[in-house]
């Protein structure tokens, strides 16, 4: 499982990665996270929640409610254009920094 520390640094892109994909909900994207993850990472509630409001503080996420199948009231998140923006931002960000790693830990000889 990864740190805590690795967690939050990578919490915002991997919302905005799952966003990217399409309107979510918060359990949703708990279980795509842990399906992507194959079961390494459990996010909560309470982790997800503040990273949420984050990113719509920012203008990179918009909300809104809806209801379930069920007829429950959902809230559900969708990337903004800027949130679009930042998404391939990061990405590229976290491609570099990835690139880095690889070649370090390839054992690659600078």
């Amino acid at each position: 499982m990864p740190s805590k520390k690795l967690v939050a640094a990578s919490s915002e892109p991997i919302v905005l990665a799952i966003l990217g994909r399409g309107e979510s909900y918060g359990y949703e994207i708990i279980q795509r996270v842990r399906a992507a993850s194959d079961g390494a990472m459990e996010w909560t509630d309470g982790m997800l929640y503040p990273v949420l409001h984050r990113l719509e503080e920012r203008g990179w996420v918009a909300a809104r409610w809806g209801a379930s199948d069920s007829g429950r009231r959902r809230r559900y998140y969708r990337l903004t254009p800027g949130g679009e923006r930042e998404l391939a931002g990061q990405r590229a960000e976290w491609e570099e920094v990835n690139g880095v790693l690889q070649a370090l830990w390839g054992g690659a000889h600078a």
